[in-house]
């Protein structure tokens, strides 16, 4: 085995994923297993973490797999995690900021269509802003600041999407029985949330880099969960690959920027999207 492959193993690593039970979450834990890590999952729901353990023992020692519920939009939560793991013995090489709430947009809210910008609430804007952005930063503060100060250094992951790089195309979600003013779209939160990420990904590659901690940003595109196939038909006309990516497609990717492999990567955007950006 070549020594640059070698690199991509994480043996002796713990690495943090929020929102762990989520689609993708546990891909990121499934990969991060793979390649030899420790994971921690965490989330919000103590039912889907459950969930999520179950699935990813039956393809990895469990041994090497912890789960704690955390909500990341709460210090107090995040500094609870932070403590019980010191309490075993468990330090946090790589952390994955991947919590986040993804509105679906199904256009069937009826008499107002509450994802449009002119009825969103300020009620959701400060829920999915505190999840999937402050979330981040909460994790970061505390978890970084545990990398820099010991002088081993470490990794933070944070999962954007190509709509941190373009504008959500609300053709994608048009609904041919609806009015103009009823049409659902992909709220300002989610495109605010994802480029705010970015933003927090160079912020911190610079913060810490003097201490050994890197920070790049994975942005994926649609992922195919059985959307209706016209939905999957308009956004395929987008992408030049002419398809969705596969949940278990980002698992590379991940363990690349999780690892050695990018030692020399920080402060990075990586869009994998089939495409979709450059045409």
């Amino acid at each position: 085995m070549s020594k640059a492959f070698q690199k991509i193993f994480l043996n002796g690593k713990t690495a943090l994923i929020t929102g762990a039970a989520g689609l993708l979450g546990v891909e990121h834990a499934a990969a991060l297993l793979e390649s030899g890590a420790t994971v921690v999952l965490t989330d919000i729901s103590e039912a889907a973490l459950s969930v999520a353990y179950e699935t990813l023992s039956r393809v990895a020692d469990s041994v090497r797999i912890h789960r704690q519920v955390l909500d990341v939009a709460k210090p107090d939560s995040i500094k609870a995690v932070a403590e019980n793991l010191a309490e075993k013995g468990i330090r946090v090489d790589i952390l994955v900021n991947n919590a986040a709430i993804d509105p679906k947009v199904n256009g069937d809210q009826g008499i107002l269509e509450t994802s449009r910008l002119e009825n969103f609430s300020i009620e959701q804007w400060d829920i999915q802003i505190a999840v999937g952005l402050t979330g981040a930063f909460l994790c970061s503060k505390e978890f970084g600041t545990a990398m820099a100060m010991d002088g081993n250094g470490g990794v933070i992951l944070n999962i954007a999407s190509d709509l941190s790089v373009f504008s959500p195309d609300q053709r994608l979600y048009r609904k041919n029985s609806l009015s103009d003013d009823m049409q659902p779209v992909k709220p300002v939160t989610y495109s605010v949330i994802k480029a705010g990420l970015i933003g927090m990904t160079r912020y911190l590659a610079t913060y810490w880099a003097d201490k050994g901690v890197r920070c790049n940003a994975l942005s994926p595109g649609g992922v195919y969960t059985g959307q209706s196939e016209e939905f999957v038909q308009r956004l395929t006309s987008l992408i030049p690959m002419g398809r969705m990516a596969s949940r278990d497609e980002y698992r590379s990717a991940v363990q690349f920027l999780c690892s050695n492999a990018s030692a020399y990567m920080n402060g990075q955007n990586i869009v994998m999207d089939g495409g979709r950006c450059v045409w």
